[in-house]
């Protein structure tokens, strides 16, 4: 199953049209602060089977005005690469790092605890700002957030970071170009990736391999086999 959200059945209620303005309190209510199954050294406010967040339909959270919730979930791709980078502290380490389509993150989280300089949250979820303030805080770190889109565009970054982001064919037709364009310059471009269907099938390099415990209702398995791979500057452009 390609990454998408529950489609469950919730119970009838008026709820208060969300704005990034007003999500706090609806992000904290929705969510309870848990560590990933992968990544016990990080704290996220995530959504699970015993919040009301979990049995919305995407019809329903339009309705009150929030866009499907994917920082509400630890993916597998993330939870790997989040897993490679604490493991490999050296990988980021006294470097400036990207965490593109952070979602709830984790990545950047991950990211400052082994020792990066400097790290930038990127998501056009503007939801995500107001998500990764409070995981932020929850685990004692510091980012800087971009609500804007990132692609073709290049901030200096050392390494760029970037979990399960190979779900949709539009959006991988416009990374690989990009991602190939940074490798070239000199930055170290590390993919997490649970098998999605439009990861390019040549040209990267794995460097692990884990089996990362995930949500039944989100993935067609229990556990996925999630590959952290590195891109090559010599993929197309």
């Amino acid at each position: 199953m390609e990454r998408g959200l529950p489609h469950g059945r919730s119970q009838p209620g008026a709820v208060t049209r969300l704005t990034p303005k007003n999500a706090r309190k609806f992000i904290l209510d929705n969510t309870a602060l848990m560590a990933p199954p992968h990544v016990p050294e990080v704290l996220l406010h995530l959504a699970d089977e015993a919040h009301d967040l979990w049995l919305r339909t995407e019809e329903e959270l339009a309705e009150i005005g929030l866009p499907p919730p994917f920082w509400a979930f630890a993916w597998a791709g993330g939870q790997g690469i989040a897993r490679y980078v604490l493991d490999h502290p050296a990988t980021v380490r006294c470097k400036r790092v990207l965490d593109f389509a952070s979602g709830s993150g984790m990545v950047a989280i991950a990211a400052l605890k082994a020792g990066a300089a400097h790290v930038t949250a990127a998501d056009i979820d503007p939801f995500c700002e107001t998500v990764i303030a409070l995981n932020l805080e929850a685990n004692s770190v510091k980012a800087e957030f971009l609500d804007a889109d990132r692609i073709d565009t290049d901030g200096g970054w050392d390494v760029v970071l970037a979990g399960d982001v190979f779900y949709d064919k539009p959006l991988a037709d416009r990374l690989m170009p990009w991602f190939t364009t940074l490798a070239a310059r000199g930055a170290d471009v590390l993919v997490g990736d649970p098998g999605r269907a439009y990861l390019p099938k040549k040209g990267l390099r794995s460097l692990a391999v884990y089996q990362v415990p995930v949500t039944r209702v989100l993935e067609d398995a229990e556990v996925k086999r999630t590959t952290v791979w590195r891109w090559s500057a010599a993929l197309p452009a």
